[in-house]
């Protein structure tokens, strides 16, 4: 097994900057939007909440359907979802803002849908630096796992954002309010199975 499917990472890395380089080619070509800053930071933030909501799916769907692949590249879609996320951010503040910083920190104190996306980043922030095997053996996998379930409290914020910000027409933050919640009911319907079998176990 540890040998198949070698093209799967690179595949996935060169498709997941594919929307990147389309993006930056439509912006210089001026094809973009009539608002190319807002078209790019709408459609970053959409690419991090896919990858991020893609990034949950690996265990259910091996829970589901017996599928193992997907695991190998949760930790890439994880941080890929970081990623567009800063991408996101980095286009907000010094695009949309002209890094006028000040405006950026009232913005966080006056705007909640702001204050939700950026603290989403933040929970985003640790995973990403703990992503590697030696944090994993540094931290301990029980820590580590622990940790690295804030993804879901950061993909509930991401939602919440993302309704925030469309206000009026909310059915495709909906629709990943709903692939999320049928991803935890999963992993809670797991964890329940998983403490029935430890009782009877004992």
């Amino acid at each position: 097994m540890a040998g198949a499917l070698p093209w799967l990472k690179p595949g996935l890395l060169l498709g997941s900057l594919a929307p990147l380089a389309i993006i930056v080619w439509r912006a210089s070509m001026g094809t973009l939007a009539a608002n190319p800053i807002a078209e790019a930071l709408n459609q970053f933030g959409l690419l991090a909440l896919i990858f991020l909501v893609a990034s949950l799916s690996p265990t259910p769907l091996k829970l589901w359907f017996g599928l193992k692949w997907p695991l190998r590249v949760r930790r890439m879609l994880g941080l890929l979802s970081f990623f567009y996320a800063s991408l996101h951010l980095l286009t907000y503040a010094l695009l949309d803002l002209g890094g006028e910083w000040r405006t950026f920190l009232e913005d966080l104190g006056k705007r909640p849908f702001v204050t939700v996306g950026f603290l989403a980043w933040l929970m985003l922030l640790p995973l990403a630096i703990t992503s590697t095997n030696a944090s994993v053996k540094r931290l301990g996998f029980t820590s580590w796992k622990l940790l690295h379930r804030l993804a879901y409290v950061a993909a509930g914020l991401g939602v919440i954002h993302f309704v925030w910000r469309v206000k009026k027409d909310a059915s495709e933050p909906v629709m990943y309010g709903l692939a999320l919640a049928v991803l935890l009911a999963v992993r809670a319907w797991d964890w329940h199975q998983t403490r029935q079998r430890k009782k009877l176990g004992a």
